[in-house]
């Protein structure tokens, strides 16, 4: 009686748990106790055979070359190879002596006819492996136009099943909103934001804490905002699930990533930390810890600017600041005079803005597809220009929605005007953190020249002298207020920055 090596193979973990391998070892046997074979020993396999690399089958093979079997059976044809280099493998076992036995065919891998008839066999099910992989792509294509991502949820959403939108899980997706806040703020670097994440809780699908590598793939993702991204092809697609992050914070983070902006986190982690350049040499304001007071220094050998003390930096900011406040009488003319104006501004300039700017947008997303076609650009940087211009065209549409209403708008305006009035006393009540972002959003030019700060304020932060009939003099400062810094910092840069200046919003 001969002995041979009995094969039989699904292609998924999950077809494993079925009845089928269990049938193919039914059919197997009968076929060898008809035959007067032995199967001695049974190789079983869960993974497909589109491709070649299945460790079981080649395993199989090196033992029949060995001289362990004198042939193998397999249940069908297409269990042993569902492609053409697999199954040349196989065809050529009857030329080293080692015979091949199928249980539902009757196929002589002796003669020249049944040979034939075998790899004919092996093609069709070699083209039906083809066929399948171009409708499951097409079926996917079809998904993604839909708005629907056909794969596993990223950390922070929940399948629904087939044809259903991901939904964000009630426990990872505030994690995942505070893993991108607490990135945006410029105080962490990738390991530390994986050690603080860790530490609050937030695990992989497997309930395992992140590795560095995945916590980068969060912050790479666009899907948090509402988009999906085909790494493999570089599609962009407007997805129809909830978002979990906006898309004004997701640029933010992006910036911060690529080291366009915002300093990360250091040893000492220094209240002026990268804010400050020198006026003479351009070079940057180097913190230094010294006998327990914090130095600012300027490297260059031969400049007249040396160092300053970061206590004498602070005194600047808050001088500053309180040339910057307004006065009650100021405050009641400027607050008569936006109001005055809401409706339209509201109605008509922000609204026409935004939607200039939509439409600019478009209209270079479309010309990029023409000279896609005209061949001028290739697939690639087209594929690079499309992504960026549809987080650009989702930010722009979210601003869209989010423009406030007149009754809301001078609510905003309100809260602004009370806020310019102490901005020392907001300033002195926030915490290092939130001073360096206050520094940061406030002042665009911020220099040392010898030993003396020299500080220009956002144009923003100067809309409110439109409204002064004394444009200098004694300072107004009120101090019997109380307020919560947190959210003073908030509103007073969201109300008014429009867009120049980092969105505070998302940072604290």
């Amino acid at each position: 009686m001969k002995t041979c090596f009995g094969y039989i193979r699904v292609s998924t973990q999950k077809q494993g748990e079925g009845v089928s391998l269990q049938e193919q070892k039914d059919a197997i046997e009968v076929f060898a106790s008809r035959q007067s074979l032995h199967v001695i020993e049974w190789f079983e396999e869960k993974e497909t055979a589109a491709k070649s690399g299945r460790p079981i089958f080649n395993k199989m093979l090196r033992e029949l070359r060995r001289g362990k079997a004198s042939g193998m059976i397999m249940h069908k044809i297409d269990r042993s190879a569902r492609n053409l280099k697999d199954w040349a493998i196989v065809s050529e076992l009857p030329d080293q002596g080692i015979q091949v036995y199928v249980a539902t065919e009757s196929l002589d891998f002796n003669s020249r006819g049944g040979r034939l008839t075998a790899d004919m066999l092996a093609v069709i099910a070699s083209d039906f492996i083809r066929n399948l992989r171009e409708e499951c792509r097409k079926g996917i294509r079809g998904r993604l136009k839909q708005g629907l991502y056909p794969f596993r949820a990223p950390i922070g959403y929940l399948d629904n099943g087939r044809g259903k939108p991901k939904t964000p899980c009630p426990r990872k997706a505030p994690l995942i909103r505070e893993l991108f806040k607490i990135y945006d703020s410029g105080q962490h670097s990738l390991r530390s934001l994986q050690s603080e994440m860790n530490h609050r809780g937030l695990q992989n699908h497997g309930g395992r804490p992140l590795s560095l590598h995945g916590i980068e793939t969060i912050l790479n993702n666009p899907f948090y905002t509402g988009l999906i991204e085909i790494k493999r092809t570089g599609e962009t697609y407007k997805g129809v699930h909830k978002p979990i992050i906006t898309v004004r914070l997701f640029r933010r983070v992006q910036d911060i990533k690529s080291g366009r902006c915002g300093p990360k986190v250091t040893r000492h982690n220094h209240l002026f930390q990268g804010l400050f350049r020198c006026g003479l040499c351009n070079r940057p304001m180097s913190p230094e810890l010294q006998k327990g007071r914090v130095y600012y220094r300027c490297q260059g050998r031969d400049c007249a600017t040396k160092t300053v003390r970061e206590d004498v930096l602070d005194s600047h900011v808050s001088t500053a600041l309180r040339r910057l406040e307004i006065s009650k009488e100021d405050a009641s003319e400027l607050a008569n005079r936006w109001n005055d104006q809401l409706e339209t501004i509201v109605s008509d300039d922000m609204r026409k803005s935004l939607q200039l700017r939509i439409d600019a947008v478009e209209q270079a997303l479309s010309r990029a597809a023409d000279l896609l076609i005209d061949g001028t650009l290739d697939n690639e940087t087209y594929l690079v220009k499309k992504r960026d211009a549809t987080l650009r065209l989702s930010a722009l549409n979210e601003e869209m929605r989010n423009l406030p209403d007149p009754v809301e708008m001078e609510a905003n305006n309100a809260q602004f005007i009370e806020l310019m009035k102490n901005l020392v006393g907001l300033y002195e009540s926030l915490k290092p953190a939130e001073k360096r972002i206050f520094v940061e959003n406030t002042f665009s030019n911020r220099t040392v020249i010898v030993k003396n700060a020299c500080i220009e304020p956002y144009s923003w932060v100067q809309m409110a002298e439109i409204g002064q009939r004394v444009p200098s003099g004694e300072p107004h400062r009120h101090t019997d207020r109380t307020f919560d810094p947190s959210k003073e910092l908030k509103t007073i840069f969201r109300l008014l920055s429009g867009g120049d200046v980092k969105d505070i919003d998302e940072a604290t």
